[in-house]
């Protein structure tokens, strides 16, 4: 097998299904969730800790990290990060 297929059917499946732009934006929320617990961890600094940090209700913070839900704004996203004392990059690949 070549290596420039790996992977290219499954994508092409998921752009034909619709589920392209869905799956990938669903995957980008999972790291930066789990780039954001890390550094939770790091500093020792809870949700509760985090929410009082960023000034956001907690089921916003449940939101942030929760598997089934990748509606996230990136506002919250940056303010998760600054809250830990990091900035939240963007950019167009």
């Amino acid at each position: 097998m070549k290596k420039e297929h790996i992977g290219s059917y499954f994508d092409n499946f998921l752009k034909q299904e619709g589920l392209l732009a869905e799956c990938e934006s669903a995957a980008l929320k999972r790291v930066v969730a789990w780039q954001l617990a890390q550094e939770m961890k790091r500093r020792r600094i809870s949700r509760a800790a985090l929410a009082g940090r960023m000034k956001a209700t907690r089921s916003s913070i449940d939101r942030l990290f929760a598997d089934n839900d990748s509606a996230v704004s990136l506002q919250l996203l940056e303010r998760a990060a600054l809250a830990l004392g990091r900035k939240l990059k963007v950019e167009l690949a």
